[in-house]
C-alpha cells in the first residue's frame, strides 16, 4: 500500500538536526579534514556538520556518495536520482525526495512524472523507460531479498545494462542510508 505522499514537495527545505552539529570554528582536524569532501561539493551543510562527529565514517561517506551519484559511466545521473526518488518516497523522507526530485527535475524536464509519483506515490504509472527503474527501487527497498533474476531481466528489457543495473542498485541502498540517517538526525522543515 502507498503512503499518503501530499507533503513531498520540489521546493528548497532546510533540515533541523536534533543533535547540535559541529561548530565548524570548533571543529577538529580530524573532523575538517573528512569535511572537505562534502556530498555536492558545495557549502557545509548541518547535516554534514552533524555527520562531522564521526569524521572516520564521513571521510568514507562523503566520497562513495559522490561516486555513487556523480558518476560518469553506467546509469545515467537522471536515473540515480529516479532510484534516489523511489527510496526516499517509500521511506517518506521528505528533505531528500525534494532534493532529488528538483535534480530529477533539472536533468529531464519531466514535471509530469514527478507531479504523477507525487500524486500516486508507490502506486504511481510512469511510461515504459521510467516504470521498471522506479518499480525495481521500490522493491528493493521494501524488500531486499526478494530479489530475483527475473526483476534483473526485467531491467535489461527495458535497456539497461548491467553496470546501469549495479548503480541502480547503489543509488538505492545509499539512499536507504541517507534516509535513515536523516530520519534519525533531524527533521525536514520549510524555510
Amino acid at each position: 500500500m502507498s503512503r499518503p505522499v501530499h507533503n513531498f514537495t520540489t521546493a528548497t527545505l532546510d533540515w533541523l538536526p536534533y543533535i547540535r552539529p559541529v561548530r565548524l570554528e570548533d571543529a577538529t582536524p580530524e573532523q575538517l579534514d573528512a569535511m572537505k569532501v562534502t556530498p555536492s561539493n558545495r557549502k557545509i551543510s548541518d547535516y554534514v556538520l552533524t555527520l562531522a562527529h564521526d569524521p572516520e565514517s564521513l571521510a568514507v561517506r562523503s566520497p562513495l556518495f559522490n561516486a555513487i551519484m556523480y558518476g560518469r559511466d553506467g546509469l545515467s545521473r537522471a536515473g540515480r536520482e529516479m532510484g534516489a526518488i523511489a527510496t526516499s518516497i517509500h521511506n517518506h523522507c521528505i528533505y531528500c525526495t525534494s532534493v532529488h526530485a528538483a535534480r530529477f527535475l533539472q536533468l529531464t524536464g519531466r514535471e509530469d512524472l514527478i507531479q504523477e509519483i507525487f500524486a500516486e506515490g508507490e502506486e504511481a504509472a510512469l511510461d515504459d523507460y521510467w516504470q521498471p527503474v522506479f518499480d525495481f527501487s521500490l522493491k528493493l527497498t521494501r524488500t531486499p531479498g526478494e530479489i530475483s533474476p527475473t526483476d534483473i531481466e526485467i531491467l535489461r528489457t527495458g535497456g539497461l545494462t548491467d553496470m546501469e543495473i549495479f548503480d541502480l542498485v547503489c543509488s538505492v541502498a545509499i539512499f536507504g542510508w541517507a534516509n535513515r540517517l536523516m530520519h534519525t538526525l533531524g527533521e525536514a522543515i520549510t524555510p
